[in-house]
């Protein structure tokens, strides 16, 4: 007689656990995911604090000509840049920027493309072909060149950029959404779901939508650390956010001329540049196993 694997109270256990806990269980087996949540986590609150600590026309923006270029030390331990201010106050305050930026252009790129992906992938036919070939248009476009030709037609601001980069992204998650309907459309509670006269817009967001989320999911977390790129190489490009604004890729672009003897005004920037994109690239990866294992295998 073989002897069961799993006793019943396991199983029982096993059926009670909730879906979330299920995807946390299985997160947490990824050491690098979980180091990518943690790092995050960390800039998160040192992206606050910093915001309460700081006055931004004091220990931001205003210059001290007397302290200007000097290197690394225990006073400075970022040094300074050629206006005086310190390197590592500015960093840590610049997380505030391509945090925010990353986070609502993927909100407003995740809202529209989602949209259109679960009209495209639901409906199919023509509004499906209309629908991919203007994200195919769009994506034949390099990002880089539609986010400066939008901020050179609405203007350098906080708020344009963000709204220029969630445009940039649109696609990619019409893309992602539609593909990810397309297996759930022919599902049979769908069908029952139209035989009993359930609307569509009800069928789309109470059941397609609830069984697509896990591609979308890690799209916004990939999105969110091409959002901060795709900014910093705007303001790297001074389209970005207006100067004296302390963003990471302006700081890039200020300290380059400097770059010969003074590297240090380019390699923090660049150094929280490439942490943040790589913890939510690793937070990306480890969710994409913990929401379907079977990848991972």
């Amino acid at each position: 007689m073989v002897k069961e694997k799993y006793s019943v109270e396991e199983l029982n256990a096993y059926k009670k656990r909730s879906i979330a806990s299920e995807v946390w269980r299985n997160y947490k087996k990824s050491p690098s995911a979980m180091a990518g949540l943690i790092v995050i986590f960390i800039i998160i609150v040192v992206a606050i604090i910093a915001q309460i600590v700081y006055d931004y026309d004091v220990d931001i923006v205003q210059q001290d000509i007397m302290n200007r270029l000097k290197e690394p030390s225990s006073e400075h331990l970022f040094g300074t840049d050629q206006y005086g201010r310190d390197v590592l106050i500015r960093v840590l305050y610049g997380a505030k920027y391509s945090l925010s930026v990353g986070i609502v252009s993927v909100a407003i790129s995740c809202l529209l493309g989602s949209s259109l992906g679960l009209i495209a992938g639901y409906y199919g036919g023509l509004v499906e072909n209309i629908i991919l070939r203007a994200c195919e248009i769009f994506m034949g476009i390099p990002s880089i060149l539609l986010g400066i030709a939008i901020m050179s037609a609405f203007g350098q601001s906080l708020l344009v950029l963000m709204f220029a980069i969630g445009l940039v992204y649109v696609p990619m998650f019409a893309r992602t959404a539609r593909a990810a309907v397309l297996p759930v459309r022919e599902q049979e509670y769908i069908e029952a779901a139209k035989v009993s006269g359930v609307s569509d817009l009800r069928i789309i967001f109470t059941h397609v939508l609830p069984n697509s989320m896990s591609p979308i999911i890690v799209q916004i977390t990939m999105g969110v650390a091409n959002g901060i790129l795709t900014a910093s190489s705007l303001s790297f490009l001074g389209l970005g956010v207006p100067v004296p604004a302390p963003e990471w890729g302006a700081m890039l672009s200020s300290g380059r001329e400097f770059i010969r003897d003074y590297s240090y005004l380019t390699f923090f920037p660049g150094l929280a540049i490439m942490i943040t994109v790589l913890a939510f690239n690793l937070m990306g990866d480890g969710l994409r196993d913990a929401l379907d294992p079977k990848l991972k295998q």
